[in-house]
């Protein structure tokens, strides 16, 4: 019998192994750390201010769109689709209504801090003319309409290199950095974090405890010292 018939023969006889699935892998490079945080706020806060100055739209978006990655976690198809409607700022209500994978819809506390910025923004496109209407977009091109996928992507990639961070990191990190700083906050709360990021699986969520391990590496360092 032929090598490659007979190679075909075994093939055909060896019972086929289950594909197991490979759980991606979570590391502090794909998140920010607190300096590196405070850096790309202040470049941020400076562009929008001179953007305000100059009459410019674009700075002042770019920083709200690294406020809201940073303050809800958000994937970045899910910041693109976002409609005035779903931001519900009013009254006592601080929340994003957001539609996510598989169009399931879940609804993200924010802060006080971040919902004063909300309003802020909607302030600086009502100067700028551009519409706050329900059926709007939150994140719009200059032209008013809504902004892509890949542009929010181009974008980042040019806020971090004028903050002067590093390349390697991509707009998916602020969704990482929210959760490893959320994670911290709320006592290592999985189920709340997971509902927040629209996590079909605790397990996901759960990644990012390899991350955080990093506090217990500091602790480690503190054991016993001066003594």
């Amino acid at each position: 019998m032929p090598i490659a018939t007979w190679f075909t023969f075994l093939m055909k006889k060896e019972p086929l192994h289950k594909v197991q699935n490979i759980q991606w892998v979570m590391d502090e490079r794909k998140c920010l750390n607190t300096k590196e945080i405070k850096k790309l706020r202040k470049s941020c806060t400076s562009a929008r201010a001179c953007g305000l100055r100059c009459e410019k739209f674009t700075p002042v978006r770019n920083w709200f769109m690294i406020e809201l990655g940073l303050n809800a976690g958000l994937r970045v198809e899910e910041m693109a689709t976002l409609k005035h409607s779903n931001l519900i700022i009013d009254c006592n209500r601080s929340s994003i209504v957001v539609i996510g994978k598989g169009n399931k819809k879940r609804a993200v506390w924010i802060n006080a801090d971040f919902k004063r910025k909300c309003q802020m923004y909607l302030g600086y496109k009502d100067r700028f003319g551009y519409s706050i209407e329900e059926d709007s977009n939150l994140l719009n091109n200059l032209k008013g309409g809504k902004i892509s996928k890949r542009a929010l992507q181009k974008f980042f990639k040019i806020i971090m290199g004028r903050a002067e961070l590093p390349a390697h990191f991509h707009i998916h990190c602020l969704r990482h950095t929210y959760t490893t700083f959320l994670l911290t906050a709320s006592n290592f709360n999985y189920r709340f974090v997971q509902k927040q990021l629209g996590h079909a699986s605790i397990k996901t969520t759960q990644v990012y405890a390899g991350v955080l391990e990093s506090e217990g590496k500091k602790a480690v360092e503190k054991l016993y010292h001066g003594m």
